[in-house]
């Protein structure tokens, strides 16, 4: 088999190292954390340590690579205007963990701790982001089919794991006289805003978008053709890849208005699939695509760095 530029990039030790230090650079250089902007520094790096970790424990790649998490950095580069928002980078890394908790399920029914823990993460984004528990339903059917480490105690344990973060906050809220607040942040789980509003989206947000689609279209097409060289349980884990990616796709569609929340949470799951696509192919026609789109990926994540310092 030949090793094009793609496999060579994809399976070199030193592609995680340089895309750890092409991303400082980048943030020095928007001077995003020369502030108050540690807690987000903070959240991207966990945020990226751990999807290393999803990668290592799961075996998402039948080889050794860190595409994975380099796929994952260069799209929240991409996307740079977001680094400096603590509610997104807050939100991600809750994701993240609860990924890295649920996977560990997988065929075992006795699954209640990491099942709690991992929707105790997602209650504490819905702080933040309240309409992340639409996603609920959807891990729950993809506990069911996917996972299959759905029962009547893992469902139950979900549930509390959603409620805990609340029993403790409403305490807070109480002794603070900020009830109301409570009672209207869940109230806006009902508010929908008008459907396909796009007028306040920015360019910057419309290209974002399409790239990080054509790559969600890469990878599943790619992935539907070769995922019977994967094993079983690798196949399952990219079905919730799939699944949750469509899912947040079809909400940034109908509700715009939640973008900057929903795009970096749909890199979350489209990382995995463009990885899967770049490490496993190795015709001259994906090498060809892989040199295209690290030219469109530099050039974006110069575009918005650009635009963004065009601002001040």
């Amino acid at each position: 088999m030949v090793k094009r530029l793609q496999n060579k990039v994809a399976e070199s030790r030193l592609s995680l190292p340089f895309m750890a230090v092409i991303a400082i650079i980048i943030v020095l250089l928007r001077g995003d954390f020369t502030g108050r902007w540690w807690l987000q520094l903070a959240c991207w790096s966990l945020s990226t340590y751990l999807i290393v970790e999803l990668n290592n424990v799961n075996s998402l790649l039948r080889i050794y690579s860190r595409m994975v998490s380099c796929s994952f950095l260069i799209l929240i580069l991409v996307a740079s205007y977001l680094l400096s928002d603590v509610r997104v980078s807050i939100v991600t890394l809750c994701v993240v963990v609860a990924y890295t908790l649920l996977f560990h399920c997988y065929q075992v029914r006795k699954s209640v701790n990491w099942v709690y823990t991992a929707f105790l993460f997602i209650g504490i984004a819905s702080y933040l982001f309240i309409q992340i528990l639409y996603f609920v339903p959807i891990l729950w059917i993809c506990m069911t089919f996917f996972l299959m480490t759905m029962n009547i105690r893992s469902f139950f344990a979900s549930l509390l794991g959603l409620i805990t973060p609340y029993w403790f906050g409403i305490i807070l809220f109480v002794y603070f006289g900020e009830i109301d607040y409570l009672l209207q942040h869940f109230a806006s789980l009902i508010e929908f805003q008008p459907l396909f509003e796009y007028q306040h989206l920015t360019i910057n947000q419309y290209i974002t978008f399409a790239f990080v689609v054509l790559l969600l279209i890469i990878g599943i097409v790619h992935f539907v053709r070769n995922s019977f060289l994967d094993k079983i349980k690798t196949r399952m884990f990219y079905n919730i890849f799939i699944t949750m990616s469509l899912a947040c796709l079809t909400f940034i569609i109908l509700q715009p208005m939640h973008f900057d929340v929903l795009i970096v949470l749909l890199i979350v799951n489209v990382s995995p699939l463009i990885a899967h696509f770049i490490s496993l192919t190795h015709t001259r026609i994906t090498n060809i695509m892989f040199i295209v789109l690290l030219i469109i990926s530099a050039s974006l994540i110069f575009y918005n760095s650009w635009s963004h310092l065009l601002t001040f």
